[in-house]
């Protein structure tokens, strides 16, 4: 067919946690508005753009590692994200880059993308709606509701990064929440640096939203959502008192009972070292209230062993605090220096073989809690959102379970991808559940989603 011009393929590769994820979401939306199509291979693409990770240097070296291989399947490649803030590393490892943009700079992207493609023909096909592109199935969907962090934990780099926080207004996060149901996504997912702080940096400014005002606060927005969706789960929650102000929505069914808490150590000096909140008891102490007044609540945290300084007797504390605290998911990190960060300079840097052994440690008491609360599901009947199904049954999540970082529950019977359905519990691991369809179990009413009125 001479004189018909190829439309261009850009192909993308998206590293890190679910925030980088919604970056290559909007990069992708960007350019299929202006005309370019996405490639699901190198072979496929005219050029491929890599979304970074440099949290910790694990991830930096995936980051560069990645970069190399869209280098060799694709040749052009433009570089964002993360580690795309610190250029010269990038650079250096891989000079041929065409460009390289910080986090959260979709335009940036776009521009280096016309450069180095010839210009797009128009696009094609329907307009895209007003939440994008989504890359996750289209049950579920990432929402994020600010960007930056105003912490300044000695080892993290994140704020000198992606700045210091700048939520979102309400009305506009709540328009793209709306197109999201709408599209029939079942579970949102709220995602930034720091939930628990969103509207801090605009003082909870008012905004407009279905003709009213309506403050910028992270109950009014939980609120809303819980209207529009039959699950929303909310992650990276600092435990600030007004937390508590959560709990009714989630006992009456409008936020899953469901809290992502990055407590990061239990002991109060290693706390302090980290320049984070250090007042132990008084988390314990929330926990307490959280289950007396949400009794199905479930908690995840992440824990970093080894950090510098760290004594036998600091890592027993946080071990008494898992066994006390009795969370039902964690997930931990060896520390590692990451380029930038203060802890670098800290004295006591841990041996690698001592950071292994705690970690194996924590992991091994952390499974048996798993285990121990998994056993104690075992009969009952839970909601799962069905994820995949399979010619005998499926895998899914109950309420408990975020996608990728918690457990699944394998299932036999039939369901639909994308649909809930109820399952009895049969089997439990230390981590994922075994279950089967119950075709007649009562769904409960919190699982239907609200009407805005």
């Amino acid at each position: 067919m001479a004189g018909l011009a190829r439309r261009k393929r850009v192909g993308f590769v998206s590293l890190g946690c679910p925030k980088a994820l919604t970056d290559t979401e909007r990069i992708v939306t960007r350019l299929k508005a202006e005309g370019f199509d996405t490639a699901p291979t190198y072979d496929d693409a005219d050029l491929v753009v890599v979304n970074t990770c440099a949290f910790i240097d694990s991830a930096v070296e995936e980051s560069l590692d990645a970069i190399g291989e869209a280098i060799k399947g694709c040749g052009r490649v433009v570089v964002t994200g993360c580690l795309g803030a610190k250029a010269d590393v990038v650079t250096q490892a891989h000079p041929n880059v065409l460009a390289v943009t910080g986090p959260h700079a979709p335009e940036a992207v776009a521009t280096a993308v016309r450069r180095a493609l010839p210009p797009p023909l128009p696009p094609h096909g329907a307009p895209l709606p007003h939440h994008g592109v989504k890359l996750t199935p289209r049950h579920y969907a990432y929402l994020k509701i600010a960007e930056g962090c105003n912490h300044r934990c000695t080892f993290c780099v994140i704020p000198s990064l992606r700045g210091k926080l700048a939520s979102r207004p309400i009305g506009d996060v709540l328009r793209e929440a709306e197109s999201l149901a709408g599209a029939g996504v079942k579970e949102l997912l709220v995602v930034s640096q720091d939930t628990s702080a969103y509207g801090v940096d605009i003082r909870y400014r008012p905004d407009a939203w279905r003709g009213n005002p309506l403050p910028s606060n992270l109950v009014a927005l939980c609120e809303e959502l819980g209207g529009m969706f039959p699950w929303v789960r909310l992650h990276y929650i600092y435990p600030y008192p007004h937390i508590d102000n959560l709990l009714p929505l989630m006992a009456d069914g409008a936020l899953l009972p469901y809290f992502d808490v990055p407590l990061q150590h239990a002991s109060p000096a290693v706390l302090r070292r980290m320049r984070r909140p250090a007042a132990t008891e008084k988390t314990l102490a929330r926990i307490r209230r959280w289950r007396e007044a949400v009794p199905d609540i479930s908690l995840r945290s992440t824990f970093i062993v080894g950090f510098p300084g760290e004594t036998d007797a600091e890592f027993d504390e946080l071990l008494d605090f898992l066994r006390e605290a009795r969370l039902n998911r964690v997930g931990c990190f060896t520390y590692s220096n990451v380029d930038g960060a203060t802890a670098n300079t800290l004295p006591g840097q841990v041996p690698e073989a001592v950071k292994r052994e705690r970690y194996d440690a924590l992991m091994a008491l952390q499974s048996e809690i798993s285990a121990e609360l998994g056993q104690a599901r075992v009969g009952q009947i839970e909601e799962v959102l069905v994820d995949t199904t399979t010619a005998t049954g499926g895998v899914g999540r109950t309420k408990s379970d975020a996608p990728e970082v918690d457990g699944v529950v394998r299932f036999r019977g039939r369901a639909k991808a994308g649909e809930f359905t109820q399952v009895r519990i049969v089997e439990a691991g230390r981590y994922d559940l075994e279950g089967e369809v119950v075709a007649d179990a009562h769904v409960e009413p919190n699982l239907i989603a609200r009407s805005a009125g």
